[in-house]
C-alpha cells in the first residue's frame, strides 16, 4: 500500500508539473495584454483627445462649432441657440479626464522604480514624461478654458488643492483658474528643459519592432519640444490680460525674443491624422459615413466671410480657402467625399454666390426645410477619412507672435500664407489673395486667425471670449438673411432674427453675446457636491454666462 501511495503522489506531482509548465506562456493572450506598453498608451490618448468623443458630431459639432459659426445645423438647430444637452458636456468633461489618467500613467511607469527598465524599451524615460507633461498640459488648458474651475494634477507641484487624477480621492477639490494657468505654464517650460536635457535622443515613443510608435511627431523630439513652447505662447496669450498678467508678459516676451524655439512651418503643425479606412477614419468622417447622418455643414457666416460679403468684414475678395472647405450648392455628400465635381473659381461675384452658399446659423428648426436644399456641403478636406485634427498649427503660432509684436505685418502674412499652404491652395491664388490683404492691425490679424482656426472652434471661442473678435460674428437679436425665401404661415420670410432658445435663457438668463463657458456636468453637483458648490460659488454661479478670469470681451 505504501508503494502503491508514493507512485500515486508521484504521478500527481509529474501532472500538476506537466499541467503547470508553460501555463503563463500558453494562457497569455497577446490580444489583451496584462502590461500595455506606454507607447501604445500614448497614440490611444493622443488620437482620444481629439477622438469623436471631443471633436465629432456631439462634442465639437453640437457645441463650439457652430458658436463661433463654422457650421450650422441643418435639421435641429436648438443646440446651435445654446440649448446644448448635458450629457455632451458630461461626456467631453470625462473624456478629458480618462485621457489625463493614460498619460499620468506613462509617467507613473517612467518614474516607478520596478517599471522604469521596461518602460525605457520604448523611449527615454525623462523625454516619455516630458511628453505626458505636455498633454497633460494641453488637456487641462482646454478643460479650464471650457469650464474654469477644475480638478487639477500636476507632476512638478504638490499644491494640496491639485487633486485630481487620485484613485483614492474621489470628490477632488476644484483648482482655481489662476493656480492651474499658472501651473500649466511651468509644467510646459519644465518639459522643455527636460527634452532640452535629453536632445540627443532620436525619439519619443517606439515599438520594439523596426517601425515608428509615436503618432502625433513622427517620433521628432524637436518637434515635441516646439510644440511645448508654442502651446505655451497660446496659454501666455490667453492671460496677458488677467490676473495673471505679469507672468503671462514673462513668457511672452521669452518666446517672442526667441522664435526659432516655436513651430518653423507647416510641418511641425501638432495633429493626429487618421486612417483612410471605415476602420480608424477621422471623427467626420465617423459623422457622415459611419453613422450616416448629415446634420451640420458650413455655416453662411463663414461662407459669406470667404466670398467676401460679410459685412464689416473688411474682406471683399473670394478667399482661395473657399473652394478648398465647401462643395458646391447641390453635390451629394458622396460626391462631395470622392471630389466628383467640379470647384467654381470666379472673379464674378455673381456667380461664386450661386455655387456657395452657407446654413443660415441658428433658425428656428421649423425654417431649415426651406434652407438645406440652398446650402453646400462640406469638401472632401473636411469630410475625408484621412482628415488631420489639429492640436496646434504653425498658422495659429505665427498670428500669436504678430500680436506678440505689436500687430506685425510679417507674423501676421506669413499666418495667412501658412493656412492658405495648409488647405492645400495654388500658388497663383495664394499670391492674389496675399496681394489683397488689409494691413496688419488686431482686427485684421485676429479675423484671419479666427479663418485659420476653422474646424478647431475651442481655440476660435477661447479666442473671441479674450479678444472680442471677429466682431461679425451673429449675436443674439441681430437680423439675418436667409438664404431662400421661407414660407411661414401664410407669408414668406427672407431674414430671421438670432434668439437662443427660451430654454438655454429660462437655464442661464439672458444672452447678449456668445456663451462664456459650458456648465459643469450635472454628475458632479452629486458626485462631488461640496467641492462642486466651492467653484460655482468663486465663479459667481453655474450658467453660461459667467466670465472666466481671461475672458475680457
Amino acid at each position: 500500500m505504501k508503494i502503491i501511495k508514493y507512485t500515486l503522489l508521484a504521478f500527481l506531482s509529474l501532472s500538476l508539473f506537466s499541467c503547470t509548465e508553460g501555463f503563463e506562456e500558453d494562457n497569455t493572450n497577446p490580444n489583451n495584454p496584462l502590461t500595455v506598453p506606454t507607447y501604445g498608451i500614448y497614440n490611444n490618448a493622443t488620437k482620444q483627445i481629439v477622438g469623436t468623443t471631443i471633436r465629432g458630431s456631439f462634442g465639437t459639432a453640437r457645441m463650439a462649432l457652430p458658436w463661433v459659426q463654422y457650421s450650422a445645423q441643418r435639421n435641429y438647430t436648438e443646440e446651435d441657440r445654446y440649448q446644448y444637452r448635458d450629457g455632451t458636456a458630461v461626456s467631453i468633461f470625462n473624456a478629458y479626464y480618462q485621457q489625463a489618467n493614460n498619460f499620468k500613467k506613462i509617467i507613473e511607469l517612467n518614474t516607478d522604480p520596478e517599471t522604469v527598465v521596461a518602460s525605457a524599451v520604448y523611449g527615454n524615460n525623462d523625454i516619455q514624461v516630458a511628453a505626458s507633461r505636455i498633454f497633460l498640459a494641453y488637456i487641462f488648458q482646454n478643460l479650464a478654458d471650457t469650464f474654469g474651475d477644475v480638478p487639477y494634477w500636476s507632476y512638478g507641484n504638490s499644491n494640496p488643492d491639485f487633486q485630481a487624477l487620485d484613485i483614492d480621492n474621489l470628490s477632488p477639490k476644484y483648482a482655481k483658474q489662476e493656480d492651474i494657468y499658472a501651473d500649466l505654464l511651468k509644467e510646459l517650460e519644465e518639459s522643455v528643459a527636460q527634452i532640452d536635457a535629453n536632445s540627443d535622443v532620436p525619439y519619443i515613443f517606439i515599438k520594439k519592432e523596426a517601425y515608428t510608435g509615436e503618432n502625433v511627431f513622427g517620433n521628432d523630439v524637436q518637434k515635441l519640444r516646439k510644440f511645448a513652447n508654442s502651446l505655451r505662447l497660446r496659454i501666455a496669450t490667453r492671460l496677458k490680460n488677467s490676473p495673471l498678467s505679469g507672468l503671462a508678459q514673462q513668457h511672452i516676451s521669452e518666446l517672442a525674443a526667441n522664435p526659432g524655439d516655436l513651430m518653423q512651418s507647416n510641418d511641425d503643425s501638432a495633429g493626429v491624422t487618421y486612417e483612410n479606412n471605415s476602420i480608424n477614419p477621422a471623427p467626420n468622417y465617423i459623422a457622415f459615413f459611419v453613422d450616416n447622418r448629415n446634420d451640420y455643414t458650413v455655416s453662411n457666416t463663414f461662407v459669406s466671410l470667404l466670398k467676401g460679403t460679410l459685412p464689416n468684414s473688411g474682406l471683399t475678395v473670394v478667399d482661395p480657402r473657399l473652394q478648398q472647405v465647401v462643395a458646391p450648392v447641390g453635390t451629394i455628400l458622396r460626391d462631395a467625399l470622392s471630389r466628383s465635381y467640379n470647384p467654381v473659381y470666379s472673379t464674378s461675384i455673381d456667380t461664386i454666390n450661386k455655387y456657395y452658399k452657407g446654413m443660415p446659423f441658428g433658425i428656428p428648426s421649423g425654417l431649415t426645410g426651406s434652407q438645406r436644399p440652398s446650402a453646400s456641403p462640406y469638401s472632401q478636406s473636411i469630410l475625408k477619412a484621412d482628415y488631420t485634427e489639429y492640436f496646434m498649427t504653425y498658422a495659429e503660432v505665427k498670428f500669436l507672435l504678430a500680436e506678440a509684436n505689436g500687430w506685425n505685418q510679417t507674423d501676421y502674412e506669413q499666418g495667412v500664407q501658412a493656412s492658405l499652404d495648409q488647405w492645400g491652395v495654388e500658388s497663383t491664388a495664394a499670391a492674389a489673395y496675399m496681394a489683397s490683404l488689409p494691413a496688419a492691425s488686431e482686427e485684421s490679424v485676429l479675423n484671419q486667425k479666427y479663418i485659420a482656426l476653422f474646424m478647431q472652434p475651442y481655440e476660435a471661442w477661447a479666442e473671441y471670449r479674450r479678444t472680442g473678435f471677429p466682431k461679425f460674428l451673429v449675436k443674439p437679436g441681430d437680423v439675418v438673411q436667409l438664404i431662400a425665401p421661407a414660407p411661414v404661415g401664410n407669408t414668406t420670410v427672407t431674414e430671421y432674427t438670432f434668439e437662443p432658445t427660451p430654454s438655454a435663457i429660462s437655464i442661464n438668463g439672458a444672452f447678449t453675446d456668445l456663451p462664456s463657458r459650458v456648465r459643469y456636468p450635472y454628475t458632479e453637483a452629486t458626485l462631488n457636491r461640496v467641492n462642486y458648490e466651492e467653484a460655482v460659488a468663486r465663479l459667481g454661479g453655474d450658467t453660461m454666462n459667467n466670465k472666466l478670469i481671461w475672458d475680457n470681451n
